[in-house]
């Protein structure tokens, strides 16, 4: 399904944007036929309302949507999708009532209004198509609406059909696609070519472990972004219980994220070179899987104690990071469905992120703040590195006390980041329940805050 923006035709049906203490003001513009119907029909403007209005003729002469109060629409995102979900299908035509600063991300959200994942299930959607307001760059929103389908496809992609090989394959037809350069390093390649850990993760299943590697662009800063590829997390010989595991197909979801983000730099041109890394693997249960306990080697040399096999997204991603930081990009960034603690710390709407450089930040909070894409800043808290070094090896992927999970997390992938300068994201990458265009199920997380941030972040 494309989405994108309609035509502008004469059978567009005109949608006024109207916010609920507006209503009054905006029926004494109108006829006592037009102000008499929607009284009637109890318009009140509030958030998620939506009335036809007819004309003469009986046909639909204009359209409504509530646009509630700034203070409700702060507690949902795409407030304008809440109204275009009860629309009837046909086309519409913004005239009046929505904010300039608003028109972006709330166009966003009436093309994903119409996301269903449909790979399995014969559905028709329902069609709402939209006119690009004059002024905006309807272009760049149909481009990111299309990678974060990507994005969503891909989490929701259950892992008898999103193994280390199908997110390869994924990554591969991205690169082709936009004419960058792909590779894999796979199976027992990945110990002669110095990536233990993605090897050690991944060796127990049946599908074998691999790095991928897409690059991207001939001039501009390096940007890097490292995705965990995890296709699916048993736990390994820590198992998870049965309920913890159920949404494991998810746990790739950072590489969903990178590959997203990807193809809004390739098809928006952006004048970076750009290089994705995604170690993808499966975390199984077979006579050769890694065991507590284990001392495991990495590619930047350090030795990590093993104290808990379900702690591995932090292994895969820390050899890709080590290979990232040895071409020295202007900045590496990470996504990673890591820790619980992360969920607990801000639960699963907000991508909590880490950075050393305090500019870095801000522009990240302006950038996420400006196309609703929440996300919030937690500390490299030095005090807690003494957490992460064991007795008997250079650093512990899972440290006890179960405090500060998260930060800790951080902490060890940053060991691998070398000097160069980096950004995590510990993310959820899922929607926990239906909500306008948002549907249950994988979501992006932190990608459209971090493009409209690049500017800043790269001085392009």
């Amino acid at each position: 399904m494309p989405y994108t923006f309609a035509e502008d035709t004469s059978d567009a049906i005109p949608l006024h944007v109207i916010e609920s203490p507006a209503v009054e003001d905006w029926l004494g513009t109108q006829d006592e036929r037009v102000a008499g119907w929607v009284r009637q029909n109890g318009f009140a403007g509030n958030l998620g309302q939506a009335l036809l209005v007819p004309g003469a003729d009986g046909r639909a002469a204009m359209a409504l949507a509530g646009y509630g109060t700034r203070a409700k629409r702060a507690r949902v995102h795409f407030a304008l999708a809440h109204a275009a979900a009860r629309l009837p299908e046909a086309t519409y035509r913004i005239s009046s009532g929505l904010p300039e600063e608003d028109t972006a991300t709330e166009c966003l959200g009436w093309l994903l209004s119409a996301y269903q994942f449909d790979r399995y299930k014969t559905r028709t959607a329902r069609q709402r198509h939209l006119v690009a307001p004059e002024g905006l760059d309807a272009a760049r929103i149909e481009i990111i609406a299309e990678a974060e389908v990507l994005i969503r496809d891909l989490v929701n992609t259950p892992t008898s059909d999103m193994g280390p090989a199908d997110l390869a394959e994924a990554a591969e037809t991205l690169a082709r696609t936009h004419g960058a350069d792909f590779r894999t390093v796979v199976g027992d390649d990945l110990l002669e070519q110095n990536f233990p850990l993605i090897h050690t993760v991944g060796r127990a299943s049946a599908t074998p472990p691999r790095l991928i590697d897409l690059s991207w662009g001939t001039s501009g800063p390096k940007l890097t972004l490292v995705g965990k590829g995890v296709c699916f997390d048993t736990g390994g010989l820590d198992i998870k219980p049965s309920k913890s595991m159920a949404l494991m197909k998810k746990d790739m979801g950072g590489a969903a994220t990178v590959l997203g983000l990807a193809q809004m730099i390739m098809k928006l041109d952006l004048p970076v070179r750009l290089r994705v890394l995604i170690p993808a693997v499966e975390n199984a249960i077979s006579g050769n899987a890694f065991r507590p306990g284990d001392i495991l080697a990495s590619r930047k040399g350090l030795t990590i104690e093993n104290n808990n096999t379900d702690a591995e997204g932090r292994l895969v991603l820390a050899d890709a990071l080590a290979l990232a930081d040895e071409d020295s990009p202007d900045l590496i960034v990470s996504m990673a469905t890591l820790t619980g603690a992360a969920r607990i710390a801000v639960g699963s709407d907000i991508a909590p992120f880490y950075t050393d450089e305090d500019a870095d930040a801000q522009a990240l909070a302006a950038a996420a703040a400006k196309v609703d894409d929440p996300v919030w800043r937690l500390p490299f808290h030095e005090a807690y590195e003494t957490k992460i070094e064991p007795a008997i090896a250079d650093l512990d992927n899972a440290p006890s006390g179960g405090f500060a999970g998260s930060i800790t997390a951080a902490l060890f992938l940053r060991r691998f980041a070398g000097k160069s300068r980096y950004m995590h994201f510990d993310i959820y990458a899922w929607q926990s329940a239906n909500a306008p265009a948002r549907p249950k199920g994988g979501v992006g997380m932190g990608a459209r805050a971090l493009l409209d941030a690049l500017p800043d972040l790269l001085k392009l």
